[in-house]
């Protein structure tokens, strides 16, 4: 039967899950079968409607239930963050592997229990960091430890949507911290964390600073206006523990960006530039050869670039969101079969929460935080 998959949550995240786990052995060949066992979602209904979509065999209201299905060996949390730890907590005491969407947790506190608790539990655990699994950064990483731009010195990294641009959306639960937590830095502003620390290192010590653009949102029945109660800008200046430096900045009100997740790598022979919006490309510069001559190039990632070629045999036909979210899965699966270790579980993804927190707490303190 091979592993079996529970699915809670059929959103955005959950429906990308769905499919990940469909594609992986279809795509990879070398992992175990993926049984859609059981997709738990409100109303009841809904949930019955998602699972005929997406081809699991029950459908279920109550995750409780979905949990503790003896078919169900992965439990993949693709629900609103304020839910993440209880259900965590309860899979991992169930014995289940646990695939969870970031951030683990709304504070710093509750995501070192849950990686405790994974520890303990002994079972392998996943977070949904799937940009880094691009192959075009696994190149950059390469390139960076070959020395093609010298030693790294800097990162210039920034992460911009505009889903919270317009003053007159609606108040939701994304502006309360006892229901989302932090604001762009547990939406955007972690992908960029993870982004950069996979590249640069650990990550010292920061200083900071955040901003509430729209101070309050009318409620949606227009009677009244609720206050907005996280950031919708963060930038921080970093220092590695290599000594190198950077910056970091993360917007969820910039008009017209919409996955601007960019980021430029410095170091003291040349370059690295990448934007999420192009995925599939990689500027490079390195100071070589007559200076007439010299210029970035593009880096268009094919078969070379593993694993790219195990989607498409042919270079410059793009991967998309979609892909990146089947070589996270996929992992995942390698991992539980091989027992390997898997990048990133619970312990990175506290390393990644406890800097966007420390920048929270710059913030609001108005000091240099060392991590």
């Amino acid at each position: 039967m091979g592993i079996g998959l529970g699915l809670i949550g059929t959103g955005f995240m959950g429906k990308a899950h769905a499919l990940a786990y469909r594609n992986a052995r279809a795509v990879f060949g070398d992992l175990p079968q993926v049984a859609l066992v059981a997709l738990c979602d409100m109303p009841a209904s809904r949930a019955k409607t998602m699972a005929e979509q997406l081809g699991f065999a029950e459908a279920m209201e109550d995750w409780r239930a979905l949990i503790m299905h003896p078919a169900v060996d992965i439990v993949s949390i693709t629900t609103p963050n304020g839910l993440h730890r209880e259900m965590a907590l309860a899979a991992l005491a169930a014995g289940k592997h646990v695939h969870c969407e970031k951030p683990l947790a709304l504070t710093l506190e509750d995501a070192r229990k849950m990686e405790v608790a994974a520890c303990e539990a002994g079972v392998r655990t996943m977070v949904g960091y799937n940009y880094i699994h691009n192959p075009a950064i696994a190149h950059a990483r390469k390139l960076v430890a070959e020395g093609t731009i010298g030693q790294a010195v800097h990162f210039r990294g920034w992460v911009d949507e505009d889903y919270q641009a317009d003053p007159d959306l609606p108040w939701s639960w994304r502006a309360k911290r006892a229901d989302a937590g932090l604001g762009t830095l547990g939406d955007l502003g972690c992908h960029l964390v993870s982004m950069s620390q996979i590249l640069m290192g650990p990550i010292e010590s920061l200083i900071a600073d955040t901003q509430i653009i729209h101070d309050t949102r009318p409620l949606p029945d227009d009677s009244s206006r609720a206050k907005v109660e996280n950031e919708d800008t963060a930038s921080a200046i970093i220092r590695y523990a290599s000594g190198a430096q950077g910056t970091l900045c993360s917007s969820r009100s910039a008009w017209g960006r919409k996955n601007k997740l960019d980021w430029e790598l410095h170091g003291t022979e040349g370059m690295i530039a990448f934007s999420q919006e192009r995925l599939n490309e990689l500027h490079l510069y390195t100071n070589e050869g007559p200076a007439a001559r010299q210029g970035f190039r593009t880096i268009l990632t094919g078969p070379e670039h593993p694993p790219y070629g195990a989607f498409c045999p042919a270079p410059g036909h793009q991967l998309g969101f979609g892909d990146l979210k089947t070589i996270e899965a996929a992992a995942f699966l390698r991992a539980i079969a091989s027992g390997a270790p898997v990048f990133p579980d619970f312990t990175d993804a506290l390393s990644i929460e406890a800097v966007i927190h420390a920048i929270d707490v710059s913030a609001r303190e108005g000091r240099r935080v060392t991590l």
